[in-house]
């Protein structure tokens, strides 16, 4: 039966952050997942996720900075991760070992690796050596802690220029980065609202992609407006059934915004197609 894992940037908005954990604990989720921890202090989302016997399967790398502040500021001016962008290596290394100290004390086995985007009349070709180079220092990094490093194809609809985009690049990659070297542990973030956008055919994709042992963690939501998984075009109980047989026993992250997301119990009230998978 799937597993899933309540995203808790997207999902609880009419609730303050650190008291999503309790909400997302109290509707049946054993696990969460986020964008960033880095506004909190590791000791403090810890004891919320002891306290309601959640678990942390997932949050992002820096998506640029190095500390709380600056973090705030890269993201809100737009940057989409610096992975791929040459002469930023340092910031890159600094925002690893601030993750890497937060998933320590979440105990937390994956991070995902937000490429960046590609401009300044750049294409893919060029920046593709640096955010390899990255990929793999990243990897030796987190690989010290047992972590899995995540790369996650986004769609260009939602983040315009970013450099990942489709599954088949992300498993070419993944090829790349472990060419003459032992590195195992990079692997797939696959998002089916993503691949649904940019490439369709989201039944087959996970049919070739997830028998490979590199997809590392599905994330969901409805296409196209990116509400609950049961308002949209895809037909989510058939794709989990299909996880299901394929033998995955991972999480399943709800990356979604909730349709009455921001109105009192708004996130629970949506949670209907959750309730066949409550065990």
């Amino acid at each position: 039966m799937p597993k899933f894992a309540a995203n808790l940037t997207m999902m609880y908005p009419e609730l303050p952050f650190l008291d999503r954990f309790e909400a997302a604990a109290k509707d049946g989720f054993k696990a969460v997942e986020y964008l960033f921890p880095y506004a909190f202090e590791a000791k403090e989302l810890a004891a919320r996720l002891k306290n309601n016997g959640l678990q942390q399967v997932l949050f992002n790398l820096p998506p640029g900075g190095v500390d709380a502040k600056s973090i705030d500021e890269a993201w809100n001016n737009g940057t989409r991760g610096i992975a791929c962008i040459a002469g930023r290596e340092a910031e890159f290394a600094a925002g690893t070992d601030l993750a890497l100290r937060y998933a320590e004390v979440l105990e937390c086995p994956r991070l995902h690796m937000m490429a960046g985007l590609v401009s300044d009349g750049k294409n893919k070709a060029d920046v593709r050596g640096t955010y390899v180079n990255n990929a793999r220092t990243a990897s030796q990094l987190v690989a010290k802690q047992g972590i899995n490093l995540l790369l996650e194809p986004i769609n260009t609809r939602d983040i315009p220029d970013f450099f990942l985009n489709r599954q088949d690049e992300a498993h070419a990659l993944i090829a790349e980065i472990a060419t003459n070297s032992n590195i195992s542990n990079v692997k797939v973030q696959m998002d089916l609202y993503h691949c649904q956008i940019v490439e369709g055919d989201v039944a087959m994709k996970i049919r070739q992609y997830l028998t490979t042992g590199n997809v590392g963690h599905f994330q969901i939501a409805g296409v196209p407006e990116r509400h609950e998984p049961d308002i949209g075009e895809l037909n989510y109980p058939y794709l989990f059934d299909l996880i299901d047989s394929l033998g995955y026993d991972g999480w399943i992250g709800c990356e979604y915004k909730p349709k009455l997301g921001g109105q009192p119990n708004g996130t629970s009230s949506g949670l209907g197609w959750l309730k066949p998978y409550l065990g």
